[in-house]
């Protein structure tokens, strides 16, 4: 057994969440901790953003005086000690290592006593317990399961009869070994934090790439012979044809993996060389969505809830495809989900899950639009309405009108800025005088990558020099600023960086506002407006981040520039980078 002295694990738990979140102690009294925290477990504190893994791990070591691992001691052990299947481990949140130091074991929550000796039985040895973090973990299976593993066994399995037989391709899909595969793809996706798999068909091979952090990273190839099978497999998960693969199809599925409730949302299309599949990954979890987390600075978090706290009226948030607007979406809405409001949202697809607000999904094909969707739920009395995108129109005619009607609207637009949003509802129909009377705000965001913290290397140049060479003017960058570029290390898989920030401009329409704008809505005159409102354009807000080293300059010019008039030029996606 652990351990703890005279304290239990419930002991360990209040105080471990006591001295992280500073909450009551009557609050959390020895075994109600669980149940008065709102969390029940170490893994929860970490999982829904409440505390960092390493300030989580610093705490429970100093409260059952249990050793932190050295981080190279943790990743010298590449694999599992055998008896020990990866799964396990991962689901369990700890890592044997066995080295001339000894044989020990790191684990995230040592307060899981059945876990430690269940581990001790399976190697034979009663290991010392050390703490590690769950950042440390997860990276150490991300890397695990960054190696690709050989598939000679379904190669061998896909080999065994040609054609596109119906019941071939399903008794493939369907064997052990193609299951596996796809079972370890998935695995391999969420442990990396990944957003897309894409399988891309070549002549040679079946290529498979993670989508991380917004770019396309390498995972595994496999032989044409395998490619069916793997296609199959993904197509029957989703509930598409299997023997059609003349046309592009879609579809979607609802999975477990790792602990974790997934949905896939699958789409195929045929190409010169075979199917080409990608699967969109939206794990439902029930993460603390807190504007500040998300990157947003103090006085854009007071502008953007002085808005949400309005009565009625329009809010926008803008910005290209990925740049995470449902994200900052759902972060409204739990700021709003009060037990005296009700909150109905319109979404395509529903991405975030959040309890007491009801959410339903477009259904095009039966005519259930964004349009027809929002008339149907003024018809139940709602205080909030989200609407997931006013893509034409008729929808952006209904939901002014809404909002101008006793409801607080929220949106989402495809547009550059804050300021091409006013003007992109303005071009879908809407008066300038209903624009006026409705618009509370405007949120334009884009996502950066987040420098790796623990190789981030410090430039050395002056701010004059920088500034010159990145072209953005020699005053730009303020003095004293301490800029770093990115290196790469075990931690951030040799990127230099690892997460995503945002960055962004917040605009508050007020009475000032409204009576600068009566004259028109050209741009020069929004933009004038906005800044004397207030609002600090993205590409200020990316190069504060910046400058205090989050993020690099690099990354902020590929999503905004400056303008001669203080303004941002947005791009729509940043290039994928090798």
């Amino acid at each position: 057994m652990v351990d703890f002295g005279n304290t239990t694990a419930d002991d360990v738990f209040a105080r471990l969440v006591s001295g992280l979140l500073n909450l009551e102690e009557e609050r959390l009294a020895p075994g109600t901790a669980r149940a008065g925290s709102g969390w029940t477990s170490v893994q929860d504190l970490w999982s829904t953003g409440a505390a960092s893994g390493a300030s989580i791990a610093q705490s429970l070591s100093d409260v059952c005086g249990l050793p932190l691992i050295e981080p190279h001691r943790l990743h010298r052990q590449k694999t599992p000690i055998p008896g020990l299947s990866t799964r396990f481990l991962r689901a369990n949140w700890c890592w044997p290592v066995a080295d001339e130091e000894g044989v020990a074991l790191a684990i995230a929550d040592p307060t899981r006593t059945e876990i430690v000796e269940a581990v001790r039985k399976a190697i034979g040895a009663d290991a010392p317990v050390l703490i590690a973090s769950f950042d440390e973990l997860s990276v150490r299976f991300e890397q695990l399961e960054g190696n690709a593993l050989p598939a000679a066994t379904v190669e061998q399995s896909s080999r065994q009869k040609p054609g596109d037989d119906l019941q071939y391709l399903q008794d493939i899909a369907s064997g052990e070994p193609i299951v596996h595969q796809v079972e370890r793809m998935l695995e391999a996706a969420l442990a990396l934090s990944a957003t897309d798999i894409h399988l891309e068909p070549g002549a040679d091979a079946l290529a498979v790439r993670f989508r991380v952090d917004g770019r396309l990273r390498a995972f595994d190839s496999f032989s044409p012979a395998m490619a069916r099978g793997l296609i199959s497999r993904i197509k029957i998960l989703a509930g598409l044809d299997i023997s059609e693969t003349r046309l592009p199809q879609d579809g979607g599925a609802r999975l477990k993996v790792g602990g974790s409730q997934m949905d896939l949302r699958i789409a195929t299309i045929p190409t010169v060389h075979g199917e080409a599949a990608v699967m969109r990954l939206l794990v439902k979890e029930a993460r603390i969505l807190d504007f500040a987390q998300l990157g947003m600075e103090p006085g854009d978090v007071k502008l953007l809830r002085s808005q949400l706290d309005e009565p009625y009226g329009l809010i926008i948030v803008a910005g290209p495809t990925g740049s995470g607007k449902t994200t900052t979406l759902a972060a409204a809405l739990s700021h709003l989900n009060q037990v005296d409001r009700k909150i109905m949202t319109i979404e395509d697809p529903i991405e975030y899950q959040i309890a007491g607000i009801h959410q339903s999904q477009t259904k095009p094909q039966i005519g259930f639009t964004f349009a027809n969707a929002l008339r149907a739920l003024l018809r139940h009395d709602p205080d909030v309405l989200m609407v997931g995108e006013m893509r034409d129109r008729e929808t952006a005619s209904v939901g002014v009108q809404a909002a101008l009607t006793g409801h607080l609207v929220l949106t989402t637009l495809h547009t550059n800025s804050a300021v091409d949003a006013v003007i992109r509802l303005n071009d879908l129909g809407v008066e300038d005088f209903l624009l006026l009377s409705s618009l509370r705000g405007v949120v334009g965001q884009r996502l950066v990558r987040k420098l790796c913290e623990r190789c981030r290397e410090a430039l050395t140049e002056n701010p004059e020099e920088i500034a010159a060479l990145a072209g953005i003017g020699k005053d730009a960058i303020p003095p004293g600023a301490r800029l770093h570029r990115a290196r790469g290390c075990e931690w951030c898989g040799q990127t230099g960086y690892r997460g995503r920030t945002g960055i962004y401009e917040v605009w508050t329409f007020d009475a000032q506002t409204r009576d600068q704008l009566r004259s028109g809505l050209d741009g020069e005159a929004l933009m004038r407006a906005a800044r004397q409102a207030g609002m600090r354009t993205m590409f200020e807000d990316g190069l504060a981040k910046a400058c205090r080293g989050v993020t690099t300059l690099d990354e902020v010019l590929k999503v905004a520039r400056p303008t001669t008039d203080g303004a941002v030029r947005g791009t729509a996606h940043s290039p994928p980078q090798a």
